[in-house]
């Protein structure tokens, strides 16, 4: 029983301190990579998803091609809000001297990017298959009845806001990243 008990803590201080050796420019570039990468993932299945039900749509009502490219639009722009975070993120890393780079405030840093990227990362992904799915409705339900277009439309605008929420709470997450000053 006493050995068992040792095991645990063992086991929890090697996680603390795997997570306190482990570069703070490591967990910052995943965060970045899973910002661009994870949105970028979420605006193709989006467009898969969408432009599946048009092309099929378009069968039926030729007239819907056009006006429903928006849905492809909205979903693209999600992938966009992935790259323009990656590019803030990038902005977020600096140089820090070896004594320094695992102070507090390095590895602060560090988890404020990679947490940023995995929120926006993340809430593109869902935005992009929200955004997906009603694109798909819209399209389906144009070609039926034109005087939906709009009115889903309008749907497909708040699901869009999704993504740009996460936008906002990556940014505000990644202004927690302040790098200690060289010395």
């Amino acid at each position: 029983m006493d050995s068992a008990s040792t095991m645990e803590v063992g086991a929890s201080s090697s996680w603390s301190r795997a997570m306190l050796q482990i570069s703070p420019y490591t967990f910052a570039a995943l965060g970045i990579a899973i910002a661009i990468g994870v949105s970028v993932l979420g605006a193709a299945w989006g467009i898969y998803i969408t432009g599946s039900s048009l092309i099929g749509a378009a069968i039926k009502a030729p007239r819907i091609t056009s006006k429903n490219l928006i849905s492809v639009i909205f979903c693209e722009a999600v992938a966009i809000y992935g790259v323009i975070v990656a590019i803030i993120l990038q902005t977020k890393l600096e140089s820090v001297p070896a004594s320094q780079l695992y102070a507090p405030e390095s590895l602060r840093a560090g988890y404020a990017i990679f947490a940023s990227g995995i929120i926006v990362g993340f809430a593109n992904l869902v935005c992009g298959l929200c955004v997906g799915i009603i694109g798909s409705s819209c399209a389906l339900s144009d070609a039926q009845n034109s005087s939906l277009f709009v009115k889903i439309l309008v749907i497909e605008i708040f699901g869009s806001a999704l993504g740009l929420f996460g936008v906002i709470v990556g940014i505000i997450m990644s202004a927690q990243a302040t790098w200690p000053a060289a010395t």
